[in-house]
């Protein structure tokens, strides 16, 4: 059977829980266990697709296809493992589940109460995502007291007498804040956070004490004393120089000594010398290169997370540091790209929704094309690649998407009404579908083009397989006009344009999949890491 760690959070949010359950799973991982993760969203939003980067930061999208919160992209790049829809589910998704069978007859009658339909329903999605797992980590969304957390916490409180349950362990992360007038850190923030969940019916049996300031022996073992944890299992998460850092610093502190007691999980010693090699060549590289980031979110740098997490992954293979010069495409648009991206070694373009700052984008492309800068765009940013090209080489004056201009006479990107999803169903969406769940989404394979710098990235390989979140296409009708004019297709799936480049080029790809999705600290995804080698190339010739 399964054994549950629980990992919630106080005080107030945005302390970190995500990073403490993935570096607790990755150490599990690393010490020859079966970790699964699992993040519960307390919103009443089905999933975060619809919702905006700037209200929620990045949709992370799993390899079959569900848009899940950003945490489960930490969960992935810190465990070197692909997660599925079931690791990560959304109140909406328990009160729709418990709708629909009520609404099928399936509760024969009952009235229908958060406890125990709604509680319950909870109960069998955590079993169901630890199933087959040694350990599985929980993550519970928000803070102890919220009023949308309460069914959640009753959960996982009944979990601890389950006889299906083999043992359970809760980790609360809490915040230690320093009073600069007094001079003194203060442990009462955590006491009442402890208490309630002490109400709720849960104990604590370690605390992650989040701080800017290291903790002092006395005060640790008042803070265990006072929430009644022994003094091993108060654990500092002081602010690091990068998050990969976290597990090592957790290891020092023997975190996983008193986890390893109360599971029963014997003695744990994981190896992490591989990981701490690239930790440090985060922290202390050789090597610099600039990447000019052509986004349009930049207000919350969350929204691009999985993406600039996969500099860093490539820039420690490479023992590089990743500069990011952060770009707003509308400011482009007034200063011009010369001004803003000049002294950048490459330019990447992201992807995003909505016509504002494409213009922007499209002039960034036109930069990087001239001028032989490496370039990479992004799903938007190799749609706009194509229609760049049609309208600057081909000539083709107003060439557009049609999602930003339906009229437009050269439709250089358009929407396939028809097309089969990563399940092999058939899928029709068309301008009026809803918003939530029609995007092309998940994992779909692409064939490479022999010779391709797209190939040369993935070492060789004919197919590759990469995940997609996008609704529009590229226009296969085009296709023959653009290759006479230098824009090969060098990436298909299912007769779909995956992946273009352009000749007399150093390096320039543009590619219609999320590459970021599937990089990891131990294995940085490989168009990534090839973008970013041919940029430091391009910094070391200059």
């Amino acid at each position: 059977m399964t054994k549950y760690i629980f990992v919630t959070g106080g005080v107030l949010s945005s302390l970190g829980k995500g990073i403490t359950a993935a570096s607790i799973g990755t150490l599990l991982k690393h010490s020859g266990l079966s970790v699964g993760m699992l993040k519960i969203d307390p919103y009443i939003n089905v999933d975060p697709g619809t919702m905006s980067p700037l209200e929620h930061g990045e949709v992370f999208v799993t390899k079959d296809g569900a848009e899940t919160d950003l945490d489960i992209g930490n969960y992935e790049r810190f465990l070197n493992t692909s997660f599925l829809k079931t690791s990560n589910f959304t109140t909406g998704q328990v009160y729709s589940s418990v709708i629909e069978r009520e609404r099928a007859g399936g509760y024969l009658g009952q009235t229908i109460q958060v406890i125990p339909h709604i509680v319950g329903e909870i109960v069998d999605r955590i079993k169901a995502a630890g199933e087959g797992k040694d350990v599985l980590v929980v993550e519970l969304g928000g803070t102890v007291g919220d009023i949308e957390g309460l069914p959640f916490m009753e959960a996982i409180r009944q979990m601890k007498h389950d006889d299906e349950v083999a043992g359970t362990f809760f980790v609360h992360v809490t915040l230690i804040p320093f009073i600069k007038a007094a001079g003194e850190l203060k442990s009462k923030p955590t006491q009442h956070s402890v208490q309630e969940l002490r109400r709720i019916g849960i104990t604590p049996q370690m605390i992650i004490a989040r701080s800017e300031t290291a903790l002092p022996k006395t005060f640790k073992k008042k803070l265990a004393m006072s929430c009644d944890v022994s003094p091993d299992s108060v654990v500092e998460a002081l602010d690091a120089q990068t998050i990969y850092d976290v597990p090592m610093s957790f290891l020092r502190q023997n975190i996983l000594k008193p986890i390893a007691k109360e599971l029963e999980l014997g003695e744990l010693s994981p190896n992490m010398s591989e990981w701490d090699s690239l930790v440090k060549k985060i922290v202390q590289p050789k090597e610099r290169v600039v990447i000019g980031f052509v986004g349009k979110y930049l207000a919350l740098k969350e929204s691009y997370k999985s993406l600039t997490e996969a500099l860093i992954h490539s820039g420690a293979h490479l023992d590089s540091r990743v500069e990011i010069c952060w770009v707003d495409s509308e400011e482009i648009e007034e200063r011009g790209a010369e001004a803003l991206l000049g002294d950048c070694d490459g330019i990447l373009v992201a992807g995003g929704f909505g016509s504002r700052g494409v213009e922007g984008k499209i002039e960034a492309i036109r930069y990087a094309r001239e001028n032989k800068i490496p370039y990479l765009g992004i799903c938007l940013g190799m749609q706009l690649t194509l229609v760049e090209y049609a309208r600057n080489v081909l000539g083709y004056e107003g060439a557009n998407s049609i999602e930003f201009d339906e009229n437009t006479k050269y439709p250089m990107i358009y929407l396939i009404e028809n097309f089969i999803d990563n399940s092999g169903q058939k899928q029709l969406r068309t301008h009026t579908s809803p918003m939530g769940g029609t995007l092309r989404l998940g994992e779909y394979p692409c064939d490479t083009k022999d010779g391709s710098l797209l190939q040369q990235a993935y070492n060789g390989a004919k197919t590759i397989y990469e995940r997609h979140r996008h609704r529009y296409e590229a226009n296969p009708e085009f296709r023959e006009a653009l290759e006479e004019a230098g824009m090969i297709v060098t990436g298909e799936s299912n007769g779909l344009i995956e992946a273009v480049e352009v000749k007399d080029h150093p390096w320039f790809l543009g590619v219609q999949f999320h590459p970021e999705f599937t990089s990891r600290l131990q294995s940085p995804n490989a168009s990534i890491l090839a973008f970013v080698k041919a940029s430091l190339h391009a910094t070391h010739e200059a």
